[in-house]
């Protein structure tokens, strides 16, 4: 008679257990992919707002990236890239583009944000990516601002310039200013290095290192200026410029008229 224990096995037993393993394995990973990627603000986006950015998508956006984001030579895929991106791109108005340009400009968007909230909810439908930030993302009350300065001119004022007044990049590029950024697309830019930035994930800045960045940028762009004149907070370039042209232009003024009046 065998034992019991050899009995209860079956060849197949193992088979089995890894294969019901790994269908609890994808559930679970569906069920938290398809809540992080179709993310709006924190918010599930519905049905009803992906099939409405479908459509917008189609009828605004296919020409350049494609009808289903997979890219053509016009423009590139925006599979994984999220609705964080899409949140800033449409957002700032820098898309759609008008015409191929070697970047493109902030300017009024397009869409109103509704329809800016069906496109991201799209696009995120598609393939994970960045999700647009919570407002406890935001959230910059507890930050500390001494820290933010600190990083912010260790990984921003070498193309945003110390003041954040921007900068310009090689080949016509240029980094912008952030006197008028908003921290959620401050937020959004750091998650999705858009055109020429980098991407600052989580391992390079912790999200309690960007929230004590949009405190600093927040206070760069409410700060006065007890000096006087800024001269456009651009550095010593424009303040020397200055000096240069007017008070050397003031010297010889005086020069010139000293002379004509020993004459």
């Amino acid at each position: 008679m065998q034992p019991l224990a050899a009995r209860r096995r079956h060849p197949a037993a193992a088979m089995a257990v890894l294969l019901v393993a790994l269908v609890a394995v994808g559930m679970v990973y569906a069920a938290l992919d398809s809540r992080t990627s179709a993310s709006a603000a924190g918010r599930p986006a519905s049905a009803t707002a992906v099939e409405q950015g479908r459509q917008l998508f189609a009828e605004g956006c296919s020409s350049c990236h494609g009808l289903r984001a997979q890219g053509t030579s016009n423009g590139p895929s925006l599979l994984g890239v999220g609705a964080a991106a899409v949140d800033f791109q449409v957002g700032t108005g820098r898309m759609p583009l008008a015409a191929p340009a070697v970047q493109a400009p902030a300017k009024p968007p397009i869409y109103n944000p509704a329809e800016i909230a069906a496109l991201s909810a799209f696009v995120a439908s598609l393939a994970p990516g960045p999700a647009i930030p919570t407002a406890d993302q935001l959230d910059t009350s507890s930050s500390d601002l001494a820290e933010g300065g600190a990083l912010f001119r260790t990984n921003c004022a070498q193309c945003h310039n110390f003041s954040g007044k921007g900068g310009a990049l090689t080949e016509g590029k240029y980094a912008p200013a952030l006197m008028n950024a908003q921290p959620r697309e401050i937020y959004e830019a750091m998650i999705t290095g858009p055109q020429q930035m980098p991407v600052f994930g989580n391992a390079t800045l912790t999200p309690q290192n960007k929230q004590a960045i949009i405190k600093w940028i927040g206070n760069l762009q409410s700060s006065p200026n007890p000096g006087g004149l800024d001269l456009g907070r651009f550095g010593p370039v424009t303040e020397g410029l200055f000096l240069w042209t007017v008070g050397l232009g003031l010297l010889i003024a005086a020069a010139v008229w000293i002379g004509a009046k020993v004459r």
